[in-house]
């Protein structure tokens, strides 16, 4: 059946079929059910083709978290999960993809000194759940992170946590997608002082070339966060980023930096 026979039958446009073929949309279970009658499908893979439909629009696995996640960095998470490389800046702390699970604590209790230990465990956990993303056997994001040498000095959570949570950076900057950077007290003044904090999500392209998702640059505040996807707004921060990049050590003097850190700790 041509794509103009199919949407004449369906009483849909062909762009909604062509988009739908070439996955570049969701589909409700009662499309995927008027495409099997249509197409004359067996019961079984009518049934089998809905229940994949209701799973592709099924929250993500934050969600059971919402009561203790802002509303904010919920939005965050789904991009995050989608996102095929990062460009990722930190001043003070380490990015959270990277954290291990005795600084993310030290972390969250410091931040939330009002909540009781189940709450805290909670946002552990999705903090710790979010750092497989790196490491997943299949097509695992590209990794770009900059951190300003005051990472790895402030011991957080203690000598001891400190010290594990460099080994743990030096540990995956040795994977093949993931680069990692210090900007040395020593550069002075760079673009990261201006910029502050923030990350560059970019997404999986689509089969004619273009992006699945506008680029986007999170920025995030005490209170809230922003979304930042205008071409104008985006291309600052690239340039903010290539000045960083250039501003930092190479890998190779970073992960010199971060070990030496992480001795000093263990002392």
């Amino acid at each position: 059946m041509t794509v103009r026979a199919a949407a004449q039958e369906l009483e849909w446009s062909e762009g909604k079929i062509w988009r739908i073929e070439t996955g570049q949309s969701s589909m409700r279970s009662h499309d995927a059910e008027l495409m099997c009658r249509v197409y004359g499908a067996d019961v079984e893979t009518a049934t089998a083709l809905k229940a994949l439909a209701k799973e592709t629009r099924a929250t993500g696995w934050w969600h059971s978290y919402g009561d203790v996640i802002p509303e904010f960095f919920d939005v965050y998470i789904g991009l995050e999960e989608t996102a095929s490389s990062f460009r990722w800046y930190e001043m003070d702390l380490v990015p959270g993809l990277l954290q291990t699970e005795a600084y993310a604590r030290a972390l969250i209790r410091g931040a939330n000194p009002s909540l009781d230990d189940e709450e805290i465990e909670r946002l552990v956990r999705v903090r710790t759940g979010r750092t497989g993303l790196l490491t997943r056997m299949t097509a695992p994001p590209t990794f770009q992170a900059v951190v300003g040498e005051a990472v790895l000095r402030c011991p957080v959570g203690g000598s001891a946590v400190m010290a594990a949570q460099l080994h743990r950076m030096l540990e995956l900057g040795e994977l093949e997608h993931i680069q990692l950077r210090v900007v040395p007290f020593a550069a002075g003044l760079h673009a990261g002082l201006h910029s502050r904090p923030f990350i560059t999500l970019r997404f999986p392209v689509k089969l004619d070339g273009r992006d699945s998702e506008p680029p986007t640059v999170y920025v995030e505040s005490f209170t809230g966060a922003l979304y930042l996807d205008k071409p104008s707004e985006l291309a600052r921060y690239d340039a903010a980023w290539d000045e960083l990049w250039q501003s930092a050590l190479d890998e190779e003097g970073s992960a010199h930096l971060i070990r030496q850190a992480a001795r000093e700790f263990e002392r």
